[in-house]
This record gives C-alpha cells, structure tokens and sequence, in this order.
C-alpha cells in the first residue's frame, strides 16, 4: 500500500497538532479502523474519514484515493488530527464488540511517497 501527501501541509500539522502523516499511515495497521465517506463539504472528489488506533491513541484521518502516473493506487492523506470524544468512543464499542466495520487487510508493507 502506497501513502502520499502534501509535504508543506505534513508539516503543517506536525508544528500545529503534533501529528505526524507518518503516524497517521499506521492507522491502517489496526483491524478495528473504522471508515465513512466525508460528505461534510464537496471537494470535486470522494474523501474518506478513517478512525483507528496507532501507539499513542486513536487518530481521525481524512484520506482519498489515487491512481498515480504508473497506474499504481496510492492513499492520500489529506489530515489527521486526534479523534474527538465520540470517534474514541464509537472505535472504543467497536474493539469492545470485536466487529470490524470494514474488511480490511493488516499493512504488511508501506510505502511512503512524497511530495
């Protein structure tokens, strides 16, 4: 799985919120992540909230994503920041329930792509 995302706004929330998108990659390691479509505003694209947990705690991640100039998929991370209240809550009842909402596959291999 390929990550890429926008190198001044990476930067920009890792002096803003302490997050770094590196960090925000491994979300997808965890079993119990969580998506839904962000239908909070039109952006000419589909974007994807994502909440899982990571080793400090459980991030929210907006992502879309891309087919790239080799014709590989790519995720673009977009934001992250920590989840609110109801988020930890909501990924909290799902580990609780051991349900997956999502099949998804542990991240064996990530690859970082830069820009």
């Amino acid at each position: 799985m390929q990550f890429e995302w926008d190198e001044s706004k990476r930067q920009a929330t890792l002096r803003e919120r302490g997050i770094d998108f590196i960090d925000a990659a491994m979300v997808w390691d965890d079993p119990m992540r969580q998506e839904r479509v962000d239908s909070r505003k039109q952006h000419g694209e589909t974007r994807i909230q994502t909440i899982g947990r990571v080793h400090f705690g459980i991030l929210f991640v907006v992502y879309t994503e891309r087919v790239q100039e080799d014709g590989e998929e790519a995720i673009r991370i977009i934001s992250v920041m920590k989840a609110n209240k109801r988020d930890r809550d909501e990924h909290g009842s799902s580990e609780a329930r051991g349900q997956v909402l999502q099949n998804h596959t542990i991240v064996q291999d990530l690859t970082l792509i830069l820009h």
